[in-house]
């Protein structure tokens, strides 16, 4: 759908690891694992968090936005598909009208703001699910959707063996997106696997805004 990136503008060898971090019913829980691979390695992401994770994880949030591997975006308030008709995704219903998207993003925004010190630049909805209407809304508050070409964990549900077979499908300019809020799945494991090998193939990891500088 237009306005909503799902590979990087580019043919190099660039990978973009992305990781939500859900909270609520969805998991508040955080993958310390997975962030030290990431960081042992120097291994760039960007993180979408989403404000009810931020409230159940202040330290750990302060601690992400300091780090300069990792960037921080956008994934709503509530963890809720960005609709203005209320479509629901995996059971979870959606926003039902432009109030509630603004709110969806706005209020997480501001959150955001407020922890690194600048407003996000990307956006990811609960469920990665995002109507054409609710896809102008977020590029009219200066935000990109974001969603992805390689699922990494499939909402963390993936054994460590699924998660490193997924993750090496992805290809020059892929946006692979796993979940941070899961230490109890395969996740970290199943990358600390997988990225040794396209990083021996030429592969670099980049930060979305390392490769997504313009309106797309």
């Amino acid at each position: 759908m237009a306005g909503v990136i799902t590979r990087l503008p580019t043919r190099d060898r660039v990978i973009a690891l992305t990781f939500d971090a859900c909270g609520g019913p969805h998991g508040s829980g955080y993958d310390q694992a997975l962030i030290d691979c990431l960081r042992e390695n120097g291994i760039a992401a960007t993180l979408f968090l989403n404000s009810r994770w931020i409230d159940a994880n202040p330290r750990v949030c302060r601690d992400l936005a300091a780090e300069p591997l990792f960037e921080i975006a956008n994934h709503g308030t509530v963890h809720r598909p960005l609709s203005v008709s209320g479509r629901s995704a995996y059971g979870i219903s959606g926003t039902h009208n432009a109030g509630e998207v603004f709110d969806e993003i706005a209020v997480n925004r501001d959150r955001i703001q407020a922890l690194v010190g600048r407003p996000p630049r990307f956006f990811r909805a609960g469920t990665a699910h995002c109507d054409n209407v609710a896809t102008a809304i977020v590029a009219d508050l200066g935000e990109h959707v974001v969603n992805f070409d390689v699922n990494g964990d499939a909402g963390a549900t993936f054994s460590a063996g699924q998660v490193t077979r997924a993750v090496l499908t992805a290809r020059p300019g892929s946006i692979v997106i796993a979940h941070l809020n899961h230490p109890e799945g395969g996740t970290a494991q199943g990358f600390a696997k997988a990225l040794p090998q396209p990083a021996a193939a030429g592969y670099r990891f980049v930060r979305l805004s390392d490769q997504i500088r313009a309106a797309q």
